[in-house]
């Protein structure tokens, strides 16, 4: 790995223990995850391979990040206090966002450090994945997902708690 994919990553886990610590919700919730994954998609997702099985194992690892995305953004607290919307990750949804990214993190070290390349290569070649790109898509995919339906979950649960207590919300905080 890079220094830059480690940095990365890193990013992408501390997002999450920043809210770990209760704080306001603002567009820099939503948009600073945003802006690192389409950094990393930009970076590393050149084409979405359709060969053999690579849209299966896409569609996989891109169900998984839903998952884990919906699961986390619904393991966020939000609440409001004072006319403002506060958010603060639980201890089951920073578990879910480090299991997600540290996946993806573990499993990049395997293959490039500890000898799975091969592993995977027998794996690929028995269930009809193209080559390294369709991984790599998978992965980046994974993550692009994972990000997305956990900020679009807690965007929506911050809609539907400013309906349920409009005079309890300003409506600056979103």
């Amino acid at each position: 790995m890079t220094a830059t994919e480690w940095i990365t990553d890193a990013a992408l886990i501390l997002v999450v223990f920043r809210q770990l610590r209760e704080g306001r919700l603002d567009r820099k919730t939503f948009l600073l995850p945003l802006a690192i994954v389409a950094f990393v998609a930009y970076s590393y997702l050149d084409t979405i391979p359709t060969g053999g099985n690579d849209l299966v194992l896409i569609a996989a690892l891109v169900a998984i990040g839903a998952v884990l995305g919906i699961a986390g953004g619904v393991y966020t607290r939000i609440r409001a206090l004072d006319g403002q919307l506060l958010i603060k990750a639980g201890a089951v949804s920073a578990i879910l966002w480090v299991v997600g990214m540290g996946a993806r993190m573990g499993f990049q070290v395997w293959v490039e450090h500890a000898g799975g390349a091969d592993d995977v290569a027998r794996f690929s070649l028995t269930h009809h994945i193209t080559g390294q790109q369709a991984w790599v898509a998978a992965f980046v995919l994974m993550a692009l997902t994972e990000v997305v339906t956990r900020v679009a979950t807690i965007y929506v649960r911050s809609r539907m708690h400013k309906a349920l207590h409009p005079v309890a919300v300003l409506d600056r905080a979103a």
